[in-house]
């Protein structure tokens, strides 16, 4: 049995979380599928992905960033998983 985590490090043991449904990514692709959606999007990549901090930037600030990096990055890949389910053909039935 593993030794239970020092105290403000649980959540390094947290059980992973489950992939996205399918009907989760329709919804991410619906949701951002519109002008506005895109306009939305366009800001949360200018504010995370296409920004750089500078040379005095602390430690806490890279890992924030890089946090907020990667929410955006999982957004914008349940929107392709969306849009790929969508436009794909339906599986035969036997």
């Amino acid at each position: 049995m593993a030794e239970p985590a020092p105290p403000g490090w649980a959540f390094l043991t947290a059980a992973p979380t489950a992939p996205a449904s399918d009907e989760l990514a329709l919804a991410f692709a619906r949701c951002f599928g519109d002008c506005d959606g895109q306009r939305v999007l366009g800001h949360l990549r200018a504010l995370t992905l296409e920004r750089s901090l500078g040379a005095d930037a602390s430690d806490a600030a890279l890992r924030h960033l890089e946090g907020q990096r990667q929410l955006v990055l999982a957004v914008q890949s349940l929107i392709a998983r969306g849009r790929a389910a969508r436009t794909a053909p339906p599986l035969p039935t036997f």
